[in-house]
């Protein structure tokens, strides 16, 4: 490649015995190279491994243009985005065109007319693949002359040419994204005649602008991304253009709590002070992809919508942070993330999720924390034995010394601002508490330890064994009937009905 960089005239291309291919041919032929070396291609894109992404390769052997459907957050941009490392590296183009004319094949005026002027002394340059990707988000107020092109009366006048002249044409995105990626993104918020301009290029590859009868073969590598909700909700894709786009592909969210684990700590951005000073057990990191399979189940939440994988980045953000800002304010130099931290994820799922009229009845705030709840007593089952079974079983309770205690008249608040020392007194004033998560997992450190002692005490509450309430900065933990006799109208310290947003 070195060597043809070297090259700067059609000559010297020619003498080189350069071959030039069409962008689709370049990314097909890049692919069997990648395939046959088994190397893994598309970067960073977790859990596609058995279904979008033989699908997209499939697409690209046929050099079909392609369409990614799916609900927000499923990659469909960036698996776009990563389709431009199977172009080569660099290719040629006539120096000064605004279209990339291959010195070899030319379409444009300006390409035809410098080649008939200096034969083989034409000069060229070399673009690299990085610039022969174009994106477009489709908005509403997207015009054919964004995409395709308009006559210019001010290059008219100025180069004193008639409108009839094709030098007058202001190419649009489309024509300059020539040997190229070109990607329109959310596709069914253009609209239907915008849609429609894009038929000739996809089929007969030429374009119409006023009036124009111009032929220009176009060499374009076409990528869609499209929201099913689209369909019904704002907009559609026409059906004579979705029948000119040959493969559909249905990406999808994350099927297991491992692969979306694996991709939150990917994309999760943190500082080097977070991960070295705050430490984030397992057990977290499972509960935050919880929380979204939570919500794609929820009956409060519109599946038609889709939780995307953001929530989980954010949300993971937001918990390191959380337990940061304790540990600043406490004046630590290390500390631990808390079950009581999830209090500060739940801004970055409430902005995350649509309700349906159900989950607008209970309002975004509680249903974060039905989220977190339910995910807490998923994860439980997975840690210790299942409460409920528990107290029927005739074996002893585990549990039983735990809730006995509560049962006796005590309480506990975990607060937000704890200092380490005084969370792990409350938790070990609790009897039996420490012993169970011993008994279970014996082989901890103390801060998983702690971290599991509270979460047997969510747990409990979840399985409706204790009483958990809600204060403005964190829980409270007490016995599950005398809670229900005891509370006072006027409580102001502790209402399990109300939580902060």
């Amino acid at each position: 490649m070195s060597k043809l960089l070297n090259i700067t005239t059609l000559g010297q291309l020619k003498q080189s015995g350069y071959v030039s291919r069409s962008v689709k041919d370049e990314l097909r032929a890049n692919l069997i190279t990648q395939l046959q070396k088994k190397e893994g291609g598309f970067e960073g894109i977790v859990g596609f491994e058995d279904t979008v992404i033989p699908d997209l390769q499939t697409a690209i052997l046929s050099r079909h243009n392609i369409l990614l459907l799916g609900l927000r957050g499923q990659a469909k941009t960036r698996i776009a985005r990563l389709l431009v490392n199977l172009l080569d590296e660099y290719v040629p183009y006539i120096a000064g065109s605004e279209l990339f004319d291959d010195p070899l094949a030319p379409i444009s005026w300006f390409g035809h007319n410098t080649i008939e002027a200096n034969g083989d002394d034409t000069a060229i340059a070399w673009v690299h693949r990085s610039e022969r990707y174009t994106e477009k988000l489709a908005t509403p107020d997207v015009t054919v002359a964004d995409l395709i092109g308009d006559v210019d009366p001010i290059k008219a006048a100025t180069m004193k040419l008639t409108y009839s002249d094709e030098r007058v044409i202001h190419f649009g995105l489309i024509p300059r994204a020539h040997r190229g990626i070109f990607v329109i993104n959310e596709l069914p918020d253009l609209q239907a005649r915008i849609q429609v301009s894009l038929f000739n290029i996809l089929q007969e590859r030429d374009i119409q602008i006023r009036g124009f009868k111009l032929r220009l073969p176009l060499d374009l590598q076409f990528v869609f991304t499209a929201n099913p909700e689209d369909y019904t909700n704002r907009g559609s894709i026409v059906t004579p253009l979705k029948d000119r786009i040959e493969s559909q592909i249905l990406t999808h969210y994350p099927r297991s709590v491992e692969i979306s684990r694996k991709i939150t700590q990917q994309e999760a951005l943190l500082s080097p002070e977070q991960r070295k000073n705050v430490e984030a057990d397992g057990l977290v990191k499972d509960m935050i992809e919880q929380i979204a399979f939570e919500a794609r189940a929820s009956e409060y939440i519109d599946k038609k919508s889709g939780v995307s994988a953001r929530l989980t980045i954010s949300a993971y953000e937001n918990l390191i942070s959380n337990a940061e800002r304790r540990m600043i304010i406490n004046g630590e130099s290390n500390t631990f993330v808390r079950i009581s931290d999830f209090l500060g994820v739940i801004p970055a799922i409430t902005g995350k999720i649509e309700l349906v009229y159900e989950g607008e009845l209970e309002g975004p705030g509680k249903v974060a924390n039905i989220l977190i709840g339910k995910a807490i007593k998923t994860m439980m089952l997975q840690f210790f034995p299942d409460p409920e079974k528990a107290k029927k079983a005739k074996a002893p309770n585990p549990y039983a010394e735990i809730i006995n205690w509560f049962g006796d008249g005590n309480s506990i608040a975990l607060v937000d601002g704890l200092p380490a020392q005084e969370y792990k007194k409350l938790l070990n004033a609790v009897p039996g508490l420490k012993d169970l998560v011993k008994k279970f997992h014996p082989r901890l450190s103390e801060n998983q330890s702690l971290l599991l002692q509270e979460f047997i005490l969510h747990g409990l509450a979840e399985f409706s064994q204790l009483n958990k309430g809600f204060l403005d900065n964190g829980f409270a933990f007490s016995d599950m009937f005398n809670s229900l006799f005891n509370l006072q109208p006027d409580d102001d310290d502790l209402d399990i009905d109300d939580d902060r947003y």
